[in-house]
C-alpha cells in the first residue's frame, strides 16, 4: 500500500511538471486575435461607386494586406451616424472609419465621449484637430485641373459643364480644380472654352442637386448643360452622376468625366461616353491609417493627405476613348502633372 502511495504521488508531481513546461508553450502558439477595422458608410450605401465603396476597398486591403478583420455598417438615414457609431464601439474596434463630411458632427461626438478609441473620417479635418482621429484629406483639385484641362481641349462646342451634389469643400475642390484647369487652357492656348455650372468668383450660386443619391435630379441637371451646349460634364454628386451619364448616353453627342473612382470600371453601362475620372483614392489613404493602427504608430489630431505627387489623387485612364485623345494634349497633360507636384504651377494663382 506505501509502495501504490508512492508511484501515485510521484505520478503527480510528474504530471505538474509536465504541466508546468507545456502550458506556457502553448499559450505562446495561440494565434494573435484580429484587430478589427469597421467603417460606417453614410447614406449612399457601401455599394454607391464612389466614396463608401472606395473607402471599404481600403479596409478589405487592411483585411487581405494586414491581417484585419473588416466590418462595416450602412446608414440608412442621418439618424444611423450615432447608431453605427455606438455599436461599433460596443464592438471595440481598433479602427473606425467614417466616410464622408456629413458624418463630420457625429464622428467627434463619438471620438470625444470615447477617447480610448481611434477613428479616421474620410474627406474631412477637424480645426481645432481631435486628439484621437486622423483626417482623410485630398488635394483633388490637383487633378481635377488635368481633368479640366483635358475638358477645354477636347470639347468641340467650347462649353463644358460641371455641378456638384451639396456646396460642401469635398464637392467644391473638385469643381474649383475643373474650372481652373479649363482656365489654364484658355491662358496657354489663347482660346475662350466656357465652363457652365460654376464660377469660381461666386461658388455659392453654382449648380447644386442638393442630393446625392436622387439620380432623376442628375439626368435633368445633365439635360440643362446640354441644351446649354456643354458637351463635356463632370456631375461631382456620387450616384447622382449616374442620372447625367444616362441622359448624355440617350443624346449622344457628349462625353461624362467620372469622379471619386475609375467610372470607366464602376458605372456598368456607360463606357463608351467616359473620358475620364478624377480619382480620390480613399483605399490607399485608409489602408495607411490602417496600417498606423497595426504598427502602434497611430497618431490622432493628424491628417493624411492624398496628393498627385503620392497618387492620393490622380486621372483615370482614357480606356475606351484613348485613340481619341491627341498625344499632343496627353504629353501636355503629364507635363502638367509634373509641374504641379514640382510647384511650378500653383493653383491658387490661376483665378
Amino acid at each position: 500500500m506505501k509502495k501504490f502511495s508512492l508511484v501515485l504521488a510521484l505520478v503527480l508531481v510528474l504530471s505538474l511538471v509536465l504541466s508546468a513546461c507545456t502550458t506556457p508553450q502553448a499559450t505562446a502558439t495561440q494565434a494573435p486575435e484580429k484587430k478589427l477595422i469597421c467603417q460606417v458608410t453614410d447614406t449612399g450605401g457601401i455599394d454607391d461607386k464612389s466614396f463608401n465603396a472606395t473607402a471599404w476597398k481600403g479596409a478589405l486591403r487592411a483585411q487581405d494586406e494586414l491581417g484585419f478583420e473588416a466590418k462595416y455598417l450602412e446608414s440608412k438615414e442621418v439618424a444611423d451616424y450615432e447608431k453605427n457609431l455606438n455599436a461599433f464601439i460596443e464592438e471595440k474596434c481598433d479602427l473606425i472609419v467614417t466616410v464622408g463630411f456629413l458624418l463630420g458632427d457625429a464622428t467627434k461626438a463619438a471620438a470625444e465621449a470615447n477617447p480610448d478609441f481611434k477613428f479616421s473620417i474620410v474627406d474631412f479635418s477637424y480645426d481645432p484637430p481631435i486628439s484621437n482621429v486622423v483626417g482623410q484629406v485630398f488635394a483633388t483639385d490637383e487633378a481635377a485641373f488635368l481633368a479640366g484641362y483635358l475638358a477645354a481641349g477636347m470639347t468641340k462646342t467650347g462649353k463644358v459643364g460641371t455641378f456638384g451634389g451639396l456646396p460642401i469643400p469635398p464637392v467644391t475642390i473638385f469643381m474649383d480644380g475643373f474650372v481652373r484647369g479649363v482656365k489654364y487652357y484658355n491662358q496657354v492656348k489663347g482660346t475662350s472654352v466656357e465652363v457652365l455650372g460654376y464660377d469660381l468668383a461666386a461658388p455659392d450660386k453654382g449648380l447644386f442637386t442638393n442630393s446625392f443619391d436622387d439620380q432623376t435630379k442628375g439626368k435633368e441637371f445633365g439635360i440643362t448643360l446640354m441644351d446649354e451646349g456643354a458637351d463635356i460634364i463632370m456631375p461631382v454628386a456620387g450616384p447622382v452622376g449616374l442620372g447625367t451619364a444616362a441622359a448624355v448616353k440617350e443624346r449622344g453627342n457628349a462625353l461624362i468625366i467620372g469622379v471619386d473612382s475609375d467610372w470607366f470600371l464602376t458605372a456598368e453601362g456607360y463606357q463608351d461616353i467616359i473620358l475620364t475620372s478624377v480619382l480620390k483614392n480613399m483605399d490607399a489613404t485608409t489602408l495607411e491609417v490602417a496600417k498606423q493602427v497595426k504598427d502602434g504608430a497611430f497618431k490622432g489630431g493628424t491628417n493624411v493627405v492624398g496628393t498627385l505627387a503620392n497618387n492620393g489623387v490622380g486621372i483615370a485612364p482614357f480606356h475606351n476613348l484613348d485613340s481619341k485623345v491627341p498625344a499632343e494634349l496627353k504629353a501636355e497633360i503629364e507635363q502638367l502633372k509634373k509641374d504641379i507636384i514640382d510647384g511650378k504651377i500653383k493653383l491658387a494663382d490661376i483665378k
